[in-house]
């Protein structure tokens, strides 16, 4: 039997890139288990896929980062979790918990890094009226954005692309990618 890495993942959203994440755990040969989901939004609609996969998730409030973070490495080592993926985590992970965790996490963000690091990417991508984006997994370091690429994704913008247009289509190839990258790093 394969023996699967157990797995936390972050989310503050509606969690679809952690659904992907999900489906794909599901496969036999896949090297993760998920064990946790964490999020800093009570109102989080990935919970429910907590919820409907039986999958153990914890609500933390993020106002107090230090507070945060200590609830979230407690949860993490009772379950002896050795891997976090950051799927639509909408906060900065302090350095320290980065240390602690051995630099074990991994991030997906809707740009070609290291273009558009940090928030309104789409907008930021169209206003300057690029012809290209895409998305890009990588490892988490104290520096936004910054860590080592594992893979990205490019993609077409079309003329009469909208912010809205382009998340759509940068989101169904984050789908892809994610999971993609993650067989890569165990494989």
């Amino acid at each position: 039997m394969v023996k699967k890495i157990k797995t936390c993942i972050f989310i503050s959203g509606n969690g679809s890139n952690l659904k992907s994440i999900i489906n794909n755990s599901r496969d036999y040969n896949f090297p993760i288990k998920i064990d946790l989901i964490i999020s800093n939004n009570i109102n989080a609609k990935g919970l429910l896929f907590g919820k409907k996969y039986s999958i153990p998730y914890k609500f933390f409030s993020s106002k107090n980062r230090e507070k945060f973070e200590r609830n979230c490495i407690y949860e993490i080592k009772k379950r002896k979790i050795k891997f976090i993926c950051l799927a639509g985590f909408m906060k900065v992970l302090s350095k320290n918990f980065i240390r602690k965790f051995g630099y074990q996490i991994i991030n997906i963000h809707p740009s070609l890094l290291p273009k558009y690091k940090g928030l309104n990417t789409h907008k930021r991508v169209l206003n300057n009226k690029e012809k290209y984006s895409g998305c890009t997994v990588h490892f988490v370091t104290p520096e936004l954005d910054s860590g080592k690429i594992i893979s990205q994704k490019k993609i077409s913008i079309n003329k009469n692309e909208t912010e809205s247009s382009l998340k759509k289509k940068i989101l169904i190839q984050e789908h892809k990618l994610y999971s993609s990258s993650i067989i890569s790093i165990f494989r």
